[in-house]
């Protein structure tokens, strides 16, 4: 996708943090944009934000872990705009401390949002962007952990390693299509986002009340001092589209990262214990 004006961008999760930085660059692209998330209110500030620039922008409240939330989604943006010419399956959380500690309702949610928030996208936007004569572009936002692994953010890093095989598996599928609808996987490091702070959307039906008083591992307090010096939404966004026009699968904005998986690559091919 070269040319992006006039054309039609969801984003999920874009009501902050690297889904604003996506959708804001799409509307300074000339894109309208329709901004997904559950929390409402920074949904309707997001959305104002944009328009004091002169984007046209659409809200849609919405759950990304919920197959009928995301169809909706969907039937909106064609409704809105009578099609959609790129998708961000961005919306994330994170849970972090040892596996076995972790409750059935830590791994609902996060599996929830993270890795069926990106089946329920593709599911509902892909037979449309093939169906459409300009065909598509699908950006899904994984992390460096889904590369290599992050012990600390055991269930964080299944789901993202899951985002990264599907995204792997969904670009071969539709290049034995008709090759209109491209695909790319976003592995950012430490990014400038409230990631930490997940918690404050974490539905009524997947609290712990057990540990409500503490709700924020310490694994997962412990990489906020990271998040906060990370990269900006903007830079990630500059990277994302840098890579769409240049339709590059793997979208790495901290070159850091890629001796990281040297090494855990080394260690595969080694029959050495994960590093």
């Amino acid at each position: 996708m070269q040319e992006f004006s006039g054309k039609v961008a969801v984003v999920t999760g874009g009501a902050s943090g690297i889904g604003f930085g996506i959708a804001a660059r799409a509307a300074r692209e000339g894109m309208r944009v329709v901004l997904a998330d559950i929390e409402a209110d920074a949904l309707e500030r997001a959305a104002a934000e944009l328009r004091a620039t002169g984007a046209d922008v659409l809200t849609v409240p919405t759950d990304v872990a919920r197959a009928e939330s995301v169809a909706a989604l969907a039937e909106r943006a064609v409704a809105a705009y009578g099609g959609v010419h790129l998708l961000v399956n961005n919306a994330g959380v994170v849970s972090g401390g040892p596996l076995w500690e972790r409750t059935l309702a830590d791994w609902e949610w996060v599996m929830g949002v993270n890795l069926w928030g990106v089946v329920h996208g593709i599911r509902s936007f892909v037979p449309l962007m093939l169906a459409q004569e300009n065909g598509g572009y699908i950006v899904n936002t994984a992390s460096a952990a889904g590369l290599v692994t992050a012990p600390s953010l055991g269930i964080y890093t299944v789901t993202k390693h899951a985002v990264v095989a599907i995204s792997e598996t969904l670009s071969a599928q539709l290049a034995q299509q008709r090759g209109t609808v491209k695909v790319s996987v976003l592995c950012p490091m430490w990014v400038n986002t409230r990631l930490v702070d997940s918690e404050r959307n974490r539905p009524v039906t997947f609290q712990n009340p057990a540990i409500e008083a503490d709700p924020t591992p310490a694994e997962v307090e412990a990489i906020r001092p990271m998040i906060e010096s990370g990269k900006s939404p903007d830079e990630i966004a500059d990277a994302v589209f840098a890579a769409i026009r240049d339709e590059r699968f793997y979208i790495l904005p901290h070159p850091e990262v890629a001796p990281l998986v040297r090494r855990r690559m080394e260690g595969i091919l080694s029959a050495f214990e994960p590093s």
